[in-house]
């Protein structure tokens, strides 16, 4: 067994390595960019060491520099986790050429599964059953419609050296092809330097099902049976489980068997996973017929590995570790058994109502679902008991960067089925909460308790087919939301004077023969709401619209409210976010903006205007360009906050020295948004 491994990679995936090979006794070594200096990873391994800038194609992707990295610090092998240089032949034999071990398959098995079309060719020698289509070398434009006239629409471009779903196209008629196939290309180019394609019979309803191979290098390879990962986004996966829903024993049986010719027909070593695409729409009520698919081998170990930890209670770290090191496998087809149900959510930092945009930006507050660590038992899930796993490589106070993939963590977990399973993951989702950024956990919630999810009727179209259902229009906050936010409002201005003994600045609400009396205003999806506040003794009435409700706050903890409003008693967390205020209740999120009267009183009059982002927004519009003289109070630019636009304007008569934002771009709250110079006059 190696004693000093380096970690070629970031994020989540180089903490798990880490964690098995610290449990094994094998020191690690993480390589950081600049953006990465006070990174998780960096902090879990033994020694760190920084290989360059931030942008990837000058650290994480500069091989000779991570394997210079290896022979500096003593590491006898590499682990490339995923992404980055997992799958790049010329860096796996790079480190065999320089006297290190890539942890992962020999450089020939990831070049003749690199490029579809090769791999399409050489699993059709090896009797794996393919998807009908046209796999070919010559790229004319007419024969390839040719082809795809052949056998009926619709059909599938796909680039050949592509993969997370760029370079692909979904063509509905022969009119459309020659249009389709030249976007394709373009991107394919772009994406991988590569326009080869290749052209498939498009299944309408497949499913996504995948097979978790192992091989070492005795010549030993076995299946550790299969995840689905249909639930895909712009051919993303976004939520992945195992075993496959109503897939036979006989199924499983050929799909793995499958799997193992595949990763034996190019010799494999190491963790592997072959992908196929499986006919449902022609299985029995037996869960027999229909037909499956190769699709692609993605010669690494997967993002969605977990699921299958879970179900096998094995730690596929450790047998890539062993099996790198030259040790047999260290169990036999015949000795791998399943048992119970497992589910990963990918939790991002995204914003899935505006296309799944990714989002940027600070983790103020991260509080997650209690866990427990990974139990590798070799024999199945240790206890009947539920079992939640996070795999994460950030903490509270860290940065999701434009950089690198915008992955939070992976939430986990594993039940004795899978109506517990699902039952768990709604449990555990309802219990995450992150403040600073988008998160798409809402969405996922919606997700898992939708029909076609909780009943298994999956297919790669889900989220496209039920779109109106996973995107619901908003609807307006419950008033027990207000209440939550008022009290942590008004107990924020109590804490902020405590300590103050003076009348004219004490915030509890006295008045000599009178009671105080204000007016609250919130922004809630972008219309404005008010909450009346009526001070009363140890206690508050709230009316809001033609409804009065009396309000006390029963118990503070940090940022957990326990309120008593009417009758209710109400359980929460609010987290004040500069202007926002996030609260979480009943298992979901709520975001409102308050607006403070206070905040900029006299700002018109002394300054025309602020040149700072009032809150977290996007620039919509800049009406003025670099050099321009503008007189006091002209309006400036634009920017969309809480789906409210705000318009910044000249604090005085000056000049725009410079802009730092163009339309379009997020801006974070105070950030500032332009450069300006007022006239000494």
């Amino acid at each position: 067994m190696f004693t000093k491994i380096l970690i070629a990679n970031r994020g989540e995936i180089a903490c798990r390595v880490a964690a098995t090979a610290r449990r094994m006794g094998v020191k690690t070594v993480a390589v950081y960019s600049d953006a990465d200096a006070s990174a998780k990873h960096v902090a879990v391994c033994d020694e760190a060491v920084c290989i360059g800038p931030a942008a990837a194609k000058e650290s994480y992707l500069r091989g000779d520099k991570i394997i210079a990295v290896a022979l500096a610090t003593g590491a006898q092998a590499i682990h490339p986790g995923y992404g980055f240089l997992s799958e790049n032949a010329q860096f796996a034999q790079a480190c065999a050429d320089a006297g290190l071990v890539f942890i992962g398959p020999p450089a020939s098995a990831i070049k003749a599964m690199g490029s579809k079309s090769a791999a399409k060719s050489l699993m059709e020698k090896a009797d794996v059953p393919l998807v009908p289509g046209y796999h070919g070398d010559d790229q004319d434009a007419d024969l390839l419609q040719q082809q795809a006239d052949k056998m009926a629409y619709p059909v599938l471009l796909k680039a050949s050296a592509g993969g997370g779903g760029k370079g692909m196209r979904i063509v509905e008629n022969s009119a459309d092809f020659k249009a389709a196939l030249a976007s394709c290309k373009r991107e394919a180019i772009s994406s991988f330097g590569d326009d080869k394609v290749l052209v498939e019979k498009y299944l309408t309803r497949p499913r996504h099902i995948e097979i978790q191979v192992f091989a070492d290098t005795q010549g030993d390879c076995v299946y550790l049976f299969e995840r689905d990962c249909s639930v895909q986004r712009r051919h993303q996966k976004v939520l992945e489980e195992a075993p496959a829903p109503g897939l036979t024993e006989a199924r499983r049986k050929a799909m793995g068997e499958a799997a193992v010719a595949a990763a034996k027909a190019v010799g494999y070593v190491g963790a592997g996973t072959v992908e196929f695409i499986a006919d449902y729409e022609n299985v029995d009520s037996k869960g027999d017929g229909g037909a499956f698919y190769f699709m692609e081998m993605n010669t690494r170990l997967q993002v969605e590995h977990p699921v299958t930890e879970m179900i096998t209670g094995l730690d596929l770290v450790e047998w890539q570790l062993r099996v790198a090191s030259g040790e047999p496998l260290p169990l036999k087809q015949a000795q791998l058994t399943l048992r119970g149900h497992a589910i990963e959510a990918r939790i991002y930092a995204e914003n899935p109502d505006k296309g799944f945009l990714p989002s940027i930006g600070t983790l103020r507050h991260l509080r997650t679902p209690v866990a427990r660590e990974f139990e590798v038992t070799q024999t199945g899930a240790a206890s009947q008991d539920a079992i939640v796993r996070i795999d994460s490589g950030v903490r509270a106070g860290d940065a999701i960067s434009p950089f690198y993939d915008p992955m939070i963590a992976k939430l986990i977990v594993w039940a004795p089925d899978r109506q517990q399973a699902l039952a768990s993951m709604a449990n555990a989702l309802a219990q995450y909460q992150i403040v600073g950024l988008s998160s798409n956990i809402a969405f996922l919630q919606r997700l898992i308790a939708s029909q076609p999810f909780s009943t298994a009727d999956l297919d790669t179209g889900l989220i496209e087919r039920h779109h109106d259902t996973l995107f619901p229009v908003a609807k307006p906050v419950d008033v027990a939301v207000l209440a939550l936010a008022t009290a942590a409002l008004l107990a924020s201005e109590r804490r902020a004077t405590d300590t103050q003994i003076n009348p004219w600045t004490d915030t509890n609400g006295w008045r000599l023969n009178s009671s105080l009396q204000r007016q609250l205003t919130f922004v809630d999806d972008g219309k404005t709401t008010q909450i009346a506040v009526m001070y009363q003794s140890g206690s508050w009435l709230l009316q809001h619209g033609e409804h009065f409700t009396r309000m006390s706050l029963l118990q503070q903890n940090g940022n957990d409210y326990v309120i008593r409003f009417g009758e209710r008693e109400v359980r929460g967390t609010v987290v004040a976010d500069g202007a926002l205020y996030q609260i979480f209740t009943g298992g979901h999120q709520h975001t409102l903006g308050y607006i403070d009267p206070l905040a900029h009183a006299g700002e018109a009059e002394t300054e025309g205007g602020r040149l700072t982002a009032p809150m977290p927004g996007k620039i919509v519009a800049v009406l003025v360009a670099q050099g321009d003289q503008v007189k006091k109070g002209a309006p400036l630019l634009i920017m969309e906050a809480m789906k409210m636009e705000h318009t910044i304007a000249a604090p005085a008569d000056g000049l725009v020295e410079e802009l730092l934002y163009a339309v379009g771009d997020q801006v974070a709250e105070a950030a500032p948004l332009l450069a300006f110079k007022v006239d000494a006059s």
